[in-house]
């Protein structure tokens, strides 16, 4: 039921489609917890070792997220049309490019394993292991390439609880095989007795087969539910290339692509710069990336539901359901943020504990943990802004404002920080923390302007 100035029904609608990417985000960020803390008990160099190829990570998966982002904005706008054979036939072409993308970035990744480690300037004492768990790694791409994008089309569709369902398998098979592969068979004595727990004492490499034998079970699990969906699945459809529906897809995913593709090649001369200062800097950013990635779970759990219900609307050509959308998505992101923030500011110390002894490491990371939380809820605007238009096909902007963000003010800055004047840590997260406050403006100009929604356009236009 609606009331002036407020929608009950879109913020039940919100909540729907948030609560459970949010809770997929939780599951995944506890694993990651998992992770680095059973690593980190190996001692700083296998931290080390796993966390400087953490920034690859994101590069490939955003790349392929990027196709994801474009049958997003397709299907999500199909649906709002009522055009339910559209959402199908790109169901099927998503197949088509699953593969394709898989199987390249399988190729590429392995064929990459011992160079990246020299790229990201890791320590030539510990790149032999960092090679070793990168290949493993990425051994599974096609499989992790379907977590990506089937997941991102279910959104689409609005089924948010099947990759949430998904990922919790994925995060399970994940922390058992944890156990049995990092340590080697050791004694544990619980209530008195005295238990012997099979390993294979793989140490780092042991995490990175873990996680590869997860996604192969998740990328299957992911698969047989979107080929059995009764609304969107593929089958019956072709799977031939074809252009009419590839075309809009590739229109939003290649700015979509360069703007991940840049940033996060960012990421990588950000993390490179933060890895030459030394083991302490390498392991105290790797954790706190770790920590700091748990409070952004609402901001990324939101965007999921504004993209989805943006292009929903956009697609019945509603053009007050966005504006209303806009308002009060952004309303409960920063409430969100301001909880997360204030969280993180106050419990850094602990959280750096959970994963490193190292009292060096816990006082920078936790310095640097409490700067960023307070830039949280301004950038809690700029993803839901983001994610609105992600959904709305207008990806260009957001391309050119991260873009400028990441090499103009963090990488810029922090090389001259860091390789001009050899300042640490702090000063690489405070250039990341002023590319978070740049982008906020720069969506808050945009969102200010009305040119986020198409819409707002048109009706100009037509008066």
């Amino acid at each position: 039921m609606r009331t002036k100035g407020f929608d009950k029904g879109l913020l039940i609608s919100i909540l729907a489609l948030a609560w459970p990417t949010m809770l997929q985000e939780l599951l995944q960020t506890a694993v990651q917890y998992i992770d680095t803390a059973m690593v980190g008990s190996l001692g700083t160099a296998a931290t080390a070792a796993v966390g400087a190829t953490t920034t690859i990570n994101w590069l490939v998966n955003s790349t392929i997220s990027a196709l994801g982002i474009g049958f997003l904005a397709l299907i999500s706008q199909a649906y709002g049309a009522g055009n339910k054979d559209l959402a199908k036939r790109a169901g099927a072409q998503a197949v088509l490019l699953t593969v394709i993308s898989g199987v390249a970035f399988t190729a590429l990744c392995l064929g990459l394993s011992p160079v990246v480690p020299v790229l990201m300037q890791v320590d030539p004492e510990i790149r032999n292991l960092s090679a070793a768990y990168f290949f493993v790694l990425y051994s599974p791409m096609l499989f992790r390439s379907a977590i990506i994008i089937f997941g991102t089309i279910l959104r689409a569709a609005g089924d948010t609880k099947t990759p949430m369902l998904v990922g919790l398998f994925v995060n399970i098979i994940n922390v058992i095989l944890n156990f049995l592969f990092i340590y080697p068979t050791r004694s544990v004595e619980i209530f008195g007795f005295e238990l012997t727990f099979f390993g294979t004492g793989w140490g780092a490499v042991g995490a990175g087969a873990a996680s590869a034998i997860a996604f192969v079970f998740g990328g299957i699990a992911i698969t047989v539910r979107f080929f059995r969906h009764k609304e969107i699945s593929p089958k019956g459809q072709s799977f031939k290339f074809d252009p009419s529906i590839l075309k809009p897809c590739f229109k939003v995913a290649l700015p979509n692509a360069l703007q991940r593709f840049g940033t996060c090649l960012g990421y990588v001369a950000f993390a490179a710069m933060v890895n030459s200062l030394g083991e302490v800097s390498t392991a105290a950013h790797t954790i706190a990336n770790t920590v700091e990635s748990a409070f952004y779970i609402p901001g990324y759990g939101m965007q999921a539901a504004a993209a989805t219900l943006a292009g929903n609307a956009l697609g019945a050509k509603d053009r007050q359901k966005i504006n209303a959308l806009c308002k009060m998505l952004i309303f409960i992101e920063v409430v969100l943020m301001i909880i997360s923030g204030g969280l993180l500011f106050i419990f850094a110390p602990k959280m750096m504990t959970l994963f490193s002894k190292d009292a060096l490491v816990i006082a920078l990371g936790t310095t640097v943990l409490r700067m960023v939380a307070l830039s949280e809820p301004f950038f809690g605007v700029s993803i839901i802004v983001e994610g609105m238009m992600q959904g709305m096909g207008k990806t260009l902007m957001p391309f050119v404002a991260n873009i400028v963000g990441m090499w103009g003010i963090r990488i810029l800055g922090t090389f001259i920080c860091t390789g001009v004047f050899g300042y640490g840590l702090v000063s690489a997260w405070g250039c990341m923390i002023l590319h978070n406050l740049l982008l906020f403006a720069m969506f808050a100009v945009y969102l200010i302007s009305g040119r986020y929604n198409p819409l707002n356009k048109k009706r100009k236009n037509s008066n």
